[in-house]
């Protein structure tokens, strides 16, 4: 009974893991990282030590990276802070318009955040793309390390 409980909680800890790399209050590789130590310690999977340390530093590192990510792009581009916030608002917004809100929220937000920080449009325009450059990469790593998790978590169960 209790590898199956540790078996149901590894699935939901993957599926939130890859929803956490959409949604910035959940930490997205972490969770994917920790369904595949439930998915371990059931019988249903035997990572090598190797493997789980691999995956432990990914989730570590993608997590890390995520904070400086948005910070590099947006300084690579001359924005600030404020973009970086706004992509973040224009994110959370962008989610509850469906996958199109998930791409041009974040822009809106991190033009309207440099808008407010520096009353220059283009300044906006070329610092807030810098930022949602920047953001889209953090989101590209976390999904592409909790993908990776997920794709071995689903293999390592089905073998």
């Amino acid at each position: 009974m209790p590898d199956y409980i540790f078996l149901v909680a590894g699935i939901l800890l993957v599926i939130l893991g890859i929803i956490g790399c959409l949604v910035p209050v959940l930490p997205g590789p972490p969770l994917s990282y920790l369904g595949i130590l439930f998915l371990h310690f059931s019988r249903f999977g035997q990572f090598t030590t190797l493997a789980l340390i691999t995956m432990g530093i990914i989730a570590l590192a993608v997590t890390i990276l995520d904070y400086i990510v948005p910070v590099w792009g947006t300084r690579k581009f001359g924005g600030s802070k404020y973009g970086t916030r706004g992509a973040t608002i224009g994110l959370v917004i962008g989610l509850f318009l469906g996958p199109l809100g998930l791409i041009i929220g974040p822009f809106i937000g991190a033009f309207v955040g440099e808008l407010i920080f520096k009353d220059n449009i283009n300044y906006a325009i070329k610092a807030g793309f810098g930022s949602l450059l920047g953001f889209l990469t953090g989101i590209g790593l976390k999904l592409a390390a909790s993908f990776v998790m997920t794709f071995y978590f689903v293999k390592e169960w089905i073998a």
